[in-house]
């Protein structure tokens, strides 16, 4: 009869260091919750900060961070050939649609107050410190002499933007579909640099390669609080960009990652995105920043919006874009 009472705690003693490891396990999961955020190469800094700010909220506090940068197109198909991601955030729309179309973000992405958007900028000029060119307007990019830096719009999706704002600035000065087109030509033939993402483009202008850089303003102004000796001119007509953001179909934290694009568009953190150079889509952040607004800013939709415009000008083989820079347009 005495060996039943010693059974009986032996087996409880048993039942409490199970739960005991039970809950320790849970514990352990809980704190190796990990998102992976793959993005476009230029917000690197300030996600570094948003990061930080995030895990220091309730949402976020058990939360670590795989990061991905690159030329934003290179992103988005990289994802598609498998690389991990629970939040995706692109330069453009365009490379959305890509993992829209393989089934890795749902067709529903930008059914929300933002569009989708998470961020806003306009393409700008950067110059040399001085502006010794005398560099302020489209049509001074096409000037004897200029040497013109821009991304490759087969990578980046920062040189999409730059075309068409070149494009969209034409057709703002009432210019024909064939005039735009035009100076678009005109335009490559003083391109000397083409990176495959913004800011490697940056690091070339930077380096010394060219008179003008085609340009987010974020970048630049990214360059200037780096103590970088550029300037950066506001075109009259120019774009307005709109960089995307979304949860992936395919992660396997989605409450985590929901909460993290959530907390992106809190007033805090558009706020740090204001801090880093880019245009909040929260209005009440907005107001904060004393950013110009230019009297002939337009939008994509302007020009047809981008499922139109990309295959119109990006296409692989039909594209405007594409057989300019083949020489044949």
């Amino acid at each position: 009869m005495k060996g039943a009472p010693l059974r009986k705690l032996a087996l409880l003693l048993t039942v409490c260091l199970t739960v005991g490891v039970a809950a320790s396990t849970a514990g352990a999961r809980a704190q190796d919750t990990k998102l992976s955020l793959v993005a476009y190469s230029t917000p690197r800094e300030a996600y570094g900060r948003l990061i930080s700010a995030f895990q220091e909220t309730p949402a976020g506090q058990k939360i670590s961070f795989d990061q991905s940068y690159g030329a934003s197109g290179e992103q988005a198909r990289a994802v598609i050939a498998g690389l991990k991601a629970d939040v995706v955030a692109f330069s453009l729309e365009p490379d959305m649609t890509l993992l829209v179309k393989a089934g890795l973000v749902a067709r529903g992405w930008k059914q929300d107050v933002f569009r989708g958007m998470v961020t806003r900028s306009i393409v700008v000029f950067a110059v040399r410190k001085g502006n010794p060119k005398k560099i302020h307007t489209w049509a001074d990019l096409i000037k004897p002499g200029v040497d013109v830096v821009t991304p490759n719009v087969q990578t980046s999706g920062g040189a999409k933007w730059n075309v068409m704002a070149a494009y969209g600035a034409q057709i703002k000065q009432s210019k024909t579909h064939k005039q735009a087109v035009d100076y678009l030509k005109k335009l490559y033939s003083h391109v000397v640099s083409q990176d495959k993402s913004a800011r490697e483009a940056l690091q070339t202008f930077i380096a010394g390669r060219g008179d003008v850089l085609l340009a987010y303003e974020n970048e630049a102004i990214f360059a200037q609080k780096k103590s970088q000796p550029l300037d950066y001119v506001i075109p009259k007509a120019t774009i307005m960009i709109e960089n995307p953001i979304a949860v992936t179909t395919s992660s396997k934290n989605k409450p985590a990652a929901r909460a993290f694009v959530k907390f992106l568009r809190t007033i805090k953190a558009q706020l740090m995105f204001g801090e880093n150079g880019y245009r909040p889509v929260l209005k009440n952040a907005a107001k904060t920043f004393g950013f110009k607004v230019p009297p002939r800013m337009f939008s994509i939709r302007r020009l047809g919006g981008w499922a139109k415009v990309d295959k119109r000008f990006f296409d692989p083989r039909t594209g405007i874009v594409t057989k300019i820079q083949k020489g044949g347009h």
